[in-house]
């Protein structure tokens, strides 16, 4: 299976380094992106809102011969919403780390403090101490001096949706930040947060104990749950 890692803010392809082998391993092809206005610290990300982020990631999965999988951490959730919608006839599962479909005229968020058109990786503070959950010094050290400022248009231009075939499309929510019983509870009440997973046929809650950025933490256990739920 074609396996398409998305990652969230701040984070280029390289943040799934330590998931990949793993999926190689199980005979998969993967493909790790660096979404536009995420190569460098000196990119032009003037002109990049989450439609050219979409767009790259619809782009990979027409140069897939066959169905695809699709991974989005955190903010990478609203790009592969849009792009299975998209694409509904080839998107065989979106999986979605610690993350969620994002709903049609909804924006990640306006929340973040900006520097022109950038986001820069704001100080651990601002983040829960539940999203901050085994990240220790070493692993925050190495975050950030990997972290590249993210888009500002990719967080606040609106989502645009518009095949309902998407809600046929199997989902695997993996809960990381938030507790199963949390997340259930949000989904069967039809919390804006999870409006548009609500509306899905087949969706699957794994619990995986950690922080935010289980790719960093948990990286062999997340390995696992995208096996799981691809197999």
């Amino acid at each position: 299976m074609k396996i398409i890692l998305v990652p969230g803010f701040w984070l280029d392809a390289s943040s799934w380094d330590a998931v990949v082998p793993g999926l190689r391993a199980a005979g998969h092809d993967v493909e790790a992106l660096t979404l536009p206005g995420l190569e460098s610290r000196d990119a032009d990300r003037s002109r990049i809102g989450l439609r050219t982020h979409v767009e790259a990631v619809i782009e990979r999965i027409d140069a897939s011969e066959g169905p695809v999988v699709l991974v989005g951490h955190s903010g990478g959730g609203a790009v592969i919403s849009a792009a299975a919608d998209a694409r509904c006839d080839k998107v065989a599962r979106t999986i979605y780390v610690d993350s969620g479909p994002l709903a049609d005229g909804a924006s990640v968020s306006d929340e973040w403090e900006a520097s022109g058109a950038d986001i820069p990786l704001p100080e651990w503070d601002v983040f829960e101490p539940n999203e901050l959950v085994d990240l220790d010094e070493e692993l925050r050290a190495q975050f950030r001096a990997r972290a590249v400022p993210h888009p500002l248009g990719a967080s606040t231009e609106p989502q645009r949706l518009g095949d309902e075939r998407r809600y046929e499309i199997p989902t695997t929510l993996v809960c990381c930040s938030m507790p199963v019983t949390v997340l259930r509870t949000l989904l069967d009440e039809g919390h804006p947060w999870m409006a548009e997973a609500a509306r899905m046929r087949d969706v699957e809650i794994v619990g995986l104990a950690t922080g935010h950025w289980p790719q960093f933490t948990r990286p062999d256990e997340l390995t696992a749950v995208i096996l799981t739920a691809v197999g």
